[in-house]
């Protein structure tokens, strides 16, 4: 337990730019704090004492605003930033070195029996006021954006964003935890999408008005024609999987598996 403490104290100098001191991070870190609790508790309800764990567990409430359930599973490393509103179940699982904001909620849905919170691997970052509910599987180096609701499993080196939460593929692009400023927007790239194709279906219709107005002979048949040959060309009857546009817009309505 003592090198578990050692790897919690020393991530927050890694991690946190405000942190100066060994004093400081000591006493005025609430989610060091509450992890010290928690590690207490939780070796003291693994040996069977009773009431005396969530007896530290709601005072380490009272005095940090960060409630953990004595039967929370917490690896080393892990850093709680700011950490106020903070909820960690029962059955939760948090791997090594994840990285925790305030207001995150690791819950359940439900009163069944056994396992009902998540579990999350190593190097997961939770941003602040993100829910993530319920007996799911979060990978290793997943980034889950603030404010995010979080119902099914993810996985590994993936981003999460949105309520629901929709998965995000950033293969090959290392991202450091605390660049929350490059999470992708997954609406705004369905917007862009929709917006786009209806200015070129826009002006394919103008470019139709112009060969009708034009002709002499009616030219309805042809018109259609035209549009026809040029939607293909654009590639808006192919299958979905083949055309980018569609692409964004189907995995933003499957949610990409979440």
């Amino acid at each position: 337990m003592l090198s578990t403490l050692k790897t919690d104290f020393r991530i927050i100098f890694e991690r946190d730019p405000a942190a100066r001191n060994w004093l400081e991070v000591l006493f005025c870190y609430p989610g060091l704090q509450a992890l010290l609790f928690h590690r207490l508790a939780h070796s003291l309800r693994k040996i069977g004492i009773p009431f005396i764990p969530r007896l530290i567990s709601h005072i380490a409430r009272f005095f940090t605003g960060i409630e953990i359930h004595p039967g929370a599973v917490i690896g080393k490393g892990v850093f709680i930033d700011h950490g106020m509103g903070v909820v960690i179940g029962e059955t939760a699982i948090v791997g090594d070195y994840a990285l925790i904001y305030q207001g995150v909620t690791l819950g359940g849905t439900g009163k069944e029996s056994g396992k009902r919170h998540p579990t999350l691997g190593e190097n997961v970052v939770v941003g602040a006021g993100a829910k993530v509910l319920g007996n799911i599987q979060i990978g290793d180096n997943v980034r889950i954006g603030a404010g995010s609701v979080v119902l099914r499993d993810v996985p590994s080196s993936c981003t999460v964003v949105g309520i629901p939460g929709r998965i995000i593929h950033r293969s090959g692009v290392r991202v450091a935890p605390l660049e929350h400023n490059n999470l992708p927007d997954s609406e705004a790239q369905v917007i862009r999408t929709l917006v786009d194709r209806i200015e070129a279906l826009e002006a394919q219709l103008q470019e139709l008005k112009d060969i009708r107005s034009n002709s002499k002979t009616p030219v309805l048949v042809t018109a259609m024609d035209i549009l026809d040959e040029q939607l293909k060309h654009q590639g808006y009857y192919q299958a979905p999987a083949c055309n980018i546009r569609d692409k964004t817009i189907q995995e933003f309505l499957d949610g990409a598996g979440i």
